[in-house]
């Protein structure tokens, strides 16, 4: 067993420092575990009995985050295992530690991005995860309070980009109007040339709609149908990418999956829309309308769920697909395919 002082105040002063040395032998990037973590932990000495680990955590208590997980460690700070406060209080007084204690340890180094380290703990319910320095020594901790914090701000960005906004505002109340200009103002001016596309494909067709007017009233119907479509696939992969639910090797099974429902989705709607046709402009618009209904729902829905995957291809962040974006392509795409089946149908 090592010798630990006597004193209570000194003991909580010599490990304080001891940690301090540790975390500031390196500074951390922004946005890791090393950041993350807090020093505030408590430690066990291997070889210690139950009734000397509890008096060690007594003292210790005071100090620490939180005293319901212990992690046994050696004189060179190695991480040996994990021991809860309930196995703790429940074993014999006499009872090694080093045999209650569990040695398969979840843990992090301090490279670890914040995003995964999270992740680890919301999906294996932790209240904290041990984090190691590059030589395998504990050197703090990150709780589940401290991971909650940055799900809400890895939530509240995404859906920042998912909105065309190039990046996190703040207080959304205190923000200023010049704040708010700046944020929004990139992609809105750069879809609004990409809008320009939708207005292209109109004036390619001009002689077929002066020919046949009835095909201006379900246009803005059609192009939004295949813009919320995208928008709702973009969505869902969006989060599923973000969470580790789907990665780029899915991305065919994914395809595959996601042309049977946009089908199924879009011949309802054919057929909810058919009816509109045949009262506004007879037979042939109703075979124009339902058909390309059908078909700019499927082109749609497949923009929106390939995109994400596309831009994380190339190390960009999926959450920009969503909202705008896709709304935009799915627009310009689908005017070209409603004004191009009416052509073929008109000129049968």
């Amino acid at each position: 067993m090592h010798y630990t002082p006597s004193n209570p105040l000194e003991l909580r002063q010599a490990a304080q420092a001891q940690r301090d040395q540790f975390l500031q032998a390196d500074t951390y990037e922004t946005g890791t575990a090393g950041a993350l973590m807090i020093s505030q932990y408590t430690h066990l000495d291997s070889g210690l009995t139950a009734s000397q680990a509890v008096a060690m955590l007594r003292r210790e208590a005071a100090d620490a985050e939180t005293i319901y997980q212990s992690y046994v460690v050696d004189a060179a700070r190695n991480l040996l295992g994990t021991l809860s406060l309930r196995e703790l209080i429940l074993a014999a007084p006499d009872q090694p530690i080093d045999a209650i204690m569990v040695r398969k340890v979840l843990c992090v180094s301090t490279a670890t991005r914040q995003e995964e380290v999270a992740r680890l703990i919301r999906e294996h319910d932790l209240l904290a995860v041990p984090v190691l320095d590059e030589l395998g020594r504990l050197v703090g901790i990150v709780t589940c309070d401290e991971a909650l914090d940055v799900m809400v701000e890895e939530a509240t960005e995404d859906f920042h980009k998912g909105a065309s906004i190039t990046n996190h505002i703040g207080n959304l109340k205190d923000a200023t109007i010049g704040l708010m200009y700046r944020k929004r103002v990139l992609w809105l001016v750069v879809l609004v040339f990409g809008n320009l596309f939708s207005g292209a494909g109109i004036a390619a067709f001009e002689d077929t709609i002066a020919a046949h007017i009835a095909l201006v009233f379900f246009l803005p119907l059609l192009v939004d149908s295949g813009g919320n479509a995208g928008a709702q696939s973009a969505t869902l992969m969006v989060r599923g990418l973000a969470t580790g639910e789907v990665v780029m090797r899915d991305w065919m099974r994914m395809l595959a999956r996601e042309c049977g429902v946009a089908l199924a989705l879009g011949g309802t709607m054919a057929v909810a829309v058919a009816s509109l046709g045949v009262l506004r402009g007879g037979p042939e618009i109703a075979v124009i309308v339902a058909s390309s209904m059908l078909v700019i729902v499927l082109i749609g829905s497949l923009i929106g769920m390939s995109l994400p995957f596309l831009l994380s291809r190339f190390k960009l962040d999926p959450a920009t697909a969503s909202g705008p974006l896709v709304t935009s392509i799915a627009d310009a795409v689908g005017v070209l395919i409603y004004f191009g089946i009416a052509s073929v149908v008109l000129e049968l």
